[in-house]
């Protein structure tokens, strides 16, 4: 409801490809007042890689367009479909497109949840050199993210995925993280994680930042209280809750 909303009421190209594959398409939702430059919100669905999708992604949009700011939902093939790799390359690729394709972004801000929180943490360590571009990431937001794939090997979740330990280990952003070069370090990344998510969530978003932290990053830890691993998200559509202020 909060997506069919944002639709009617702000501006916004929908379904705009940035590669040739179907699930490669992203939802652009303009600001009220696009004043020639504006910053991006790039928001990365969860749904453990294999559910959601950008149509459902739009209940962000309206607190922030209020504010001058566009938000881009990206669109990835999931699983079955889609394999681990492949999707790390579409959230890098679809990056690489905004800034190819709109002159006016200011700045482009990653927030992910869950699935799409690793997504997001994966971009940070992107070799940017092959895509001939450089996004102006000023800042990350990762909610109740993944960090660390190996623990979801043996579990339901990756019945879908069917990875193998090497394609967890090297798309775990816990194992490539890369050390903050000085326009990494200008890139503010908060990790936010739920004061009712899972102990296994709290533990791996601790030392995901940690690890940040000590590669040179500038990282703060935002521990929500009242919210659980899914109305912690939910809440961006509320202009007053505490991420949506961040």
């Amino acid at each position: 409801a909060g997506t069919q909303r944002a639709r009617a009421s702000a501006q916004t190209s929908l379904h705009i490809p940035y590669g040739d594959g179907d699930g490669e398409k992203l939802d652009v939702y303009f600001p009220t007042d696009p004043s020639g430059t504006f910053p991006v919100l790039v928001y990365i669905h969860g749904g453990y890689w294999q559910c959601l999708s950008k149509d459902e992604s739009g209940f962000a949009a309206p607190p922030l367009v209020s504010q001058g700011v566009a938000v881009v939902a990206v669109g990835y093939d999931i699983a079955p479909k889609g394999h681990m790799d492949a999707m790390v390359l579409q959230v890098r690729r679809s990056l690489a497109f905004l800034v190819e394709r709109y002159s006016g972004i200011r700045g482009i801000y990653l927030c992910g949840h869950s699935a799409g929180a690793h997504l997001a943490a994966m971009v940070l360590s992107t070799d940017w050199t092959e895509y001939g571009v450089a996004p102006d990431i000023k800042g990350a937001v990762l909610v109740s993210g993944v960090y660390d794939l190996e623990p979801i090997l043996h579990t339901y979740v990756n019945d879908a995925l069917n990875m193998s330990r090497e394609v967890a280990q090297r798309n775990s952003p816990m194992l490539c993280i890369t050390p903050a070069v000085p326009t990494a370090a200008a890139c503010e990344v908060l990790v936010a994680v739920a004061q009712h998510d899972s102990p296994e969530f709290r533990r791996q978003s601790q030392e995901y930042s940690q690890a940040l932290r000590a590669a040179g990053w500038s990282v703060s830890l935002l521990d929500i209280a009242g919210v659980d691993h899914f109305d912690i998200i939910e809440k961006l559509s509320e202009e007053s809750y505490v991420l949506t202020q961040v």
